[in-house]
């Protein structure tokens, strides 16, 4: 039987335990709003000896990633925490351990971008890095903030993967609420984890140069080499899940389903609102809708074989971003779209924006969501144009 006990933590703290359980070597971070929490109880931890690392303090986000490849390219199990302006500030330097194929594993407390500035939580800033070649994943409360951490750093330091990632909590929504938990014994997550030793790391004794010029003649190789490598990462995050899930009991899946049995509509979210959607979907089952929802794990890979798998049968997907894509609409209807351009007519796809800069989305919000694409379904029926609607605007 395993070993646990229910404890009280806030996300934040959720996640500094699992950094502290995987052993950590080395953790560069600059505090920002809402992820600050994280950063500062890591330091006490290494300040407490609660946990053997090098607590690297430096100036800027930028500075920290930068220490982070450095750390991660030595052969380091490597942590750093940030947050929305915090990851835009590390922007340059995020393609650098996807390209140089180095497992940094990092949490991201989302945050609206500016302007205006806010320090509320949307999912601008995670959208933004979509393409940069980190796997990513979101959690919908504090116990997946902890268990996704934990995965992070197996799936990420698999020697078939050697690909940095991140995963996405909500800002204030998870970073600063207080929820119970499970919290496994501490030799359990040793027995999850393995100890990480880099193939290629770098050794004073044979230098070599990492990440130098790469001319016309051989840079399309390389990133072909690495869209194939990231292409091949799914079954690894797979297996590291199942293997997870029958460890600890707690099962992920990169599209995961709630009462989507003989669903005509089906609702996508992504992140902690996916918690409030399904009471919004209790709600109208009860009413005799034939409503469900599917929530997306997993974004980068984004997992197309199980999200046309879960959508089957379904004639109406209305779809809630909580990011703009300006001139596009947002930015997960576009993807889903695309995902769904070689398949039949159906579903219809109707597109929803809303809970920008931290703005809360009612139960009602979600049943207006429904009730709306309907109608909107009804408008593309009839070969008319439907734009992407944002909601709970004050006209």
């Amino acid at each position: 039987m395993k070993k646990e006990k229910v404890v009280g933590l806030e996300g934040s703290f959720a996640v500094s335990e699992a950094v502290r359980m995987a052993n950590a070597d080395v953790i560069a971070a600059y505090p920002i709003t809402p992820q600050t929490h994280i950063v500062e109880r890591l330091s006490e931890m290494v300040a407490e000896g609660e946990l053997d690392a090098e607590f690297i303090c430096v100036e800027s986000e930028h500075s920290a990633m930068s220490a982070c490849v450095g750390a991660s390219a030595g052969g380091a199990r490597v942590f750093t925490c940030t947050a929305g302006q915090g990851l835009e500030l590390m922007h340059e330097v995020l393609y650098i351990p996807s390209s140089m194929r180095l497992p940094v594993v990092a949490v991201v407390a989302n945050r609206a971008l500016s302007a205006p500035l806010s320090v509320w939580c949307d999912h601008s800033d995670m959208m933004a890095v979509r393409d940069i070649g980190w796997i990513q994943m979101l959690a919908e409360n504090n116990q997946q903030a902890f268990d996704l951490t934990l995965c992070a750093f197996r799936i990420a330091e698999d020697n078939e993967v050697l690909f940095p990632t991140m995963v996405h909590i909500d800002g204030f929504h998870l970073s600063h609420v207080i929820e119970d938990m499970r919290l496994p014994d501490a030799e359990e997550v040793a027995g999850f984890i393995p100890d990480y030793k880099h193939p290629f790391a770098l050794d004073p004794d044979k230098p070599v140069s990492m990440g130098c010029y790469g001319p016309p003649f051989i840079y399309p190789e390389t990133k072909r080499a690495q869209e194939v490598a990231f292409e091949n990462v799914m079954p690894k995050i797979l297996e590291t899940w199942k293997v997870f899930g029958d460890r600890f009991g707690r099962y992920y899946a990169p599209v995961e389903k709630y009462r989507m049995e003989d669903a005509k509509i089906a609702l996508l979210t992504m992140g902690s609102y996916s918690e409030t959607a399904m009471l919004a979907i209790d709600e109208l089952r009860a009413k005799g809708e034939d409503v469900g929802l599917i929530r997306l794990r997993l974004w980068r890979p984004f997992p197309f074989k199980e999200f046309r798998e879960a959508v089957k049968g379904v004639e109406v997907l209305v779809v809630l971003d909580r990011c703009v894509s300006f001139g596009m609409g947002g930015p997960v209807c576009s993807e889903v779209k695309s995902a769904l351009y070689d398949q039949q007519k159906k579903p219809h796809v109707v597109g929803f924006i809303g809970g920008l800069g931290g703005r809360d989305i009612p139960i009602e919000g979600f049943e207006y969501m429904i009730q709306s694409a309907l109608e909107k379904v009804k408008a593309i029926e009839r070969g008319e144009e439907v734009e992407t609607e944002m909601i709970g605007i004050r006209e």
